[in-house]
């Protein structure tokens, strides 16, 4: 069995390519400078994940004129209209599972007596409450504070 974590499309699970997505549904096309404002990007950024989508063949580049003004509207393919759904269907299944392993923990919890030897939840994984774990130690993926770790800024 496969975890629902595996199925997500690494293209269009990005944050801003997946709002261009959700943006972009909602409308018959949308104009670049509202998404770089709804998104919070700069223009630069945004043609950047645009050209990504474009490859991809989820999203079709429109430029033309609007007056005297130069625009550009981002409309859906029917391609990105599926992958989107898709995404959508595959986050709910990973948000469904988080759901019933959290809820199937929190039984086992109210479950268990108040002494004698504790059990995992789910099983391969370990509680970070362990005394021995990496995360009760303040560690990292990548070791103890300082030398990598993801909490470190300066790294």
């Amino acid at each position: 069995m496969t975890h629902p974590a595996n199925g997500l499309d690494d293209i269009v699970h990005q944050r801003v390519r997946l709002g261009v997505l959700a943006i972009a549904q909602e409308a018959r096309r949308v104009e670049f400078g509202f998404l770089r404002s709804t998104l919070e990007l700069t223009a630069g950024n945004l043609s950047q994940h645009l050209a990504v989508l474009e490859k991809a063949g989820l999203v079709e580049i429109e430029k033309g004129y609007a007056g005297k003004r130069g625009r550009t509207w981002i409309h859906l393919t029917p391609a990105g209209k599926k992958a989107l759904h898709t995404e959508i269907a595959q986050l709910k299944r990973l948000i469904g599972q988080v759901e019933q392993t959290a809820a199937a923990a929190a039984a086992d919890n109210s479950a268990r007596p108040q002494s004698g030897a504790r059990q995992d939840p789910v099983p391969g994984l370990a509680d970070p409450a362990d005394a021995g774990s990496p995360a009760a130690r303040g560690e990292g993926k990548d070791g103890p504070r300082g030398r990598g770790n993801d909490d470190d800024p300066g790294q």
